[in-house]
């Protein structure tokens, strides 16, 4: 299908100013002045800065395009989406405050620091960020492969897809390089702006154009294709398979290092929790797109590819001017995260791979120009990547959120079991890896989603090992688990207190 003009030359303007905006978001010097600076903004970020930031992080491009994708093929299984997210915001409540505040005090930039400074291991420090990087790359390939899709729609007849895609995350690198975590943070309130204006628009209007209401819509869903409103009992994907994919994605979600980045920026522990109980509002859009996959079940003609159901069904049914602000929002969705992505990978690498194991000796400047750097690296990786193996980004991001969520037990269990051990968490961390490997690459998931079996594995080895190697903690001073522990110490010399 030929490009729309006015939608090209809209989505390219709007994406233009944003990433100048991205530029001037970064021309004080002191956002490159050091990791912390660079990477979480100094952590003087408020509730409001918090809670655009991680919805621009956490719902990309391929949030609005593989769910409708999924609709339009797959029917309810999208909705997995909803549930997974609530776990994630819930548990956040609680564990992300206390990791902050540990966090700042220790002025760590990664979960891969929290872990190295917890358990006094850079090996399980390596793991966890070697796990990172790259689980974290098929991830960036998905927001390049988003918006190499909204430019093909839009752009087909009039421009080089594949150039002016590797231009816009060069310029994405460039920004992100020069203004750090304040870059994507800036361009995450216009990104989100326009994510709820423009998709409520969507949402609220495409359903009356085709079907007359959104009532008639579901009537004609309900007698037309009922399976569309169901979850399979049966087959590889059915009602075990979408309660582990929600409770494993949950689990997984904060230990991206994108999303760790976003954490790590608050000024208060306070602020994280109002972002637990507000987060959850994206859903109200989340859900709602999820049914634009079905309107386009419907109305896009049979055989159409799902990968652009969404696309295709904004280009069929309006003209220049919506096509290209709902273009530009796609857009928007998959280069901001990208920028945060690649801090996010380039903070694991330069910190938890070069200093803790390369150059020890490396100086706080030289560290955080090599910070800095590794953004064009990361970027220029997932660029490779994803023209080199396109087929494999949905299945190898799925499989990363497998990976990602072995990692929950070394950070979220550590913040709670005082006597969890490095030796125990390290050798469930590697069986985890292995069994969610070995379970993908066989198949035999038995209806199950891979990185549950994975996770399994990886709990019940560390809850058995650990007996074994906590004797050379147990009567040890550690002035650092002591910190972490100090309340709950408190409470129990209480409790004593009133026991006598």
């Amino acid at each position: 299908m030929q490009g729309n003009l006015t939608a090209l030359l809209i989505t390219s303007t709007i994406v233009l100013v944003v990433v100048l905006i991205g530029f001037l978001a970064g021309r004080d010097k002191s956002n490159r002045s050091s990791v912390e600076e660079w990477s979480v903004g100094g952590r003087r970020f408020g509730p409001l800065l918090i809670w655009l930031l991680i919805g621009a992080d956490l719902y990309t491009a391929y949030t609005f395009l593989g769910l409708t994708s999924t609709a339009y093929s797959g029917g309810s299984l999208a909705l997995f989406a909803i549930p997974y997210t609530i776990i994630a915001f819930f548990i956040s409540f609680f564990f992300l405050p206390k990791l902050w505040k540990f966090s700042k005090d220790h002025k760590i930039t990664t979960l891969a620091d929290y872990a190295k400074i917890r358990f006094g291991s850079k090996f399980l420090s390596f793991l966890i960020a070697i796990v990172g990087v790259l689980m974290l790359i098929p991830y960036i390939d998905l927001q390049l492969a988003g918006i190499q899709d909204t430019l093909t729609v839009a752009g087909t007849g009039f421009i080089n897809v594949k150039f002016v895609v590797i231009v816009s995350f060069f310029l994405v690198a460039l920004y992100t390089f020069f203004s750090g975590i304040k870059g994507p943070t800036y361009t995450a309130i216009i990104k989100d702006i326009l994510v709820w204006v423009i998709m409520l628009f969507l949402v609220a209007s495409l359903p009356i154009m085709h079907f007359g209401s959104w009532g008639s819509m579901i009537d004609k869903l309900v007698v037309e294709s009922p399976q569309l409103l169901t979850i399979p009992t049966t087959g590889p994907k059915g009602i075990p398979w979408f309660l582990t994919a929600s409770l494993v994605s949950g689990l997984a979600l904060f230990m991206w290092a994108h999303a760790a980045t976003g954490v790590f920026t608050a000024k208060s522990a306070d602020a994280l929790r109002k972002n637990a109980i507000f987060l959850p509002l994206y859903n109200v859009v989340l859900i709602l797109v999820i049914f634009l996959g079905f309107v386009a079940f419907h109305v896009l003609p049979e055989g159409s590819d799902p990968r652009f159901a969404l696309l295709n069904l904004i280009q069929m049914s309006y003209g220049g001017v919506i096509q290209g602000l709902s273009f530009a929002t796609i857009a928007l969705a998959s280069l901001i995260p990208c920028s945060i992505m690649a801090i996010g990978a380039s903070n694991l690498f330069a910190n938890n791979i070069y200093r803790d194991l390369i150059n020890p000796k490396v100086t706080p400047a030289k560290l955080t120009m090599i910070t800095r750097s590794m953004v064009f690296v990361v970027i220029g990786l997932a660029l490779v990547f994803g023209m080199v193996f396109p087929s494999a980004l949905v299945s190898l991001q799925l499989l990363g959120v497998s990976g990602m969520v072995q990692i929950f037990p070394a950070i979220v269990f550590s913040l709670y079991w005082k006597n969890q051990t490095k030796e125990a968490t390290i050798i469930g961390l590697i069986v985890g890896l292995i069994v969610t490997f070995t379970v993908y690459a066989t198949g035999t998931t038995f209806g199950i989603y891979e990185g549950f079996w994975g996770l399994l594995a990886n709990v019940v080895v560390t809850v058995a090992l650990n007996p074994f190697f906590v004797k050379n903690i147990k009567n040890k001073a550690n002035p650092i688990i002591d910190q972490l522990f100090a309340k709950q110490q408190q409470r129990k010399i209480m409790a004593t207190k009133k026991g006598a």
